[in-house]
């Protein structure tokens, strides 16, 4: 599998991660209402849960400007280096919102953007 392939699959499931962290060990948690229970979260189970939100709306972008950049001809190399950039900036994103890290977190966020538009632009 190329570094493409990869970074396409940990993008898109790095939400799940994030949803994991917000539910992990938390008592009472109800597997047939989660959504209700992750509302009633707060601290950082509840900033977990918000950045899983926020991972899956940032995926539509990532993935229509990684087939942009590769159907306009896109070194798949150089689209697959940029992929990485954005995943640990994502990562990192998760990592700085869980630990109430606004200021970081926020700029983290719009490195990662600027990474998805040099992707759109690689080709």
């Amino acid at each position: 599998m190329t570094l493409v392939t990869w970074m396409l699959i940990v993008a898109a499931l790095l939400p799940f991660a994030a949803a994991g962290l917000a539910k992990a060990g938390g008592q009472g948690f109800d597997n047939n209402d989660p959504r209700a229970w992750l509302a009633r979260q707060e601290g950082w189970r509840a900033r977990a849960n918000a950045a899983q939100n926020n991972l899956f709306e940032g995926l539509p972008f990532f993935f229509a400007a990684v087939l942009f950049a590769l159907h306009t001809g896109a070194d798949p190399s150089d689209v697959g280096r940029l992929m990485l950039l954005w995943v640990v900036l994502r990562v990192a994103y998760v990592w700085f919102y869980v630990a109430e890290r606004g200021t970081l977190r926020s700029l983290v966020w719009a490195l990662a953007l600027a990474v998805n538009i040099l992707i759109v632009f690689a080709g």
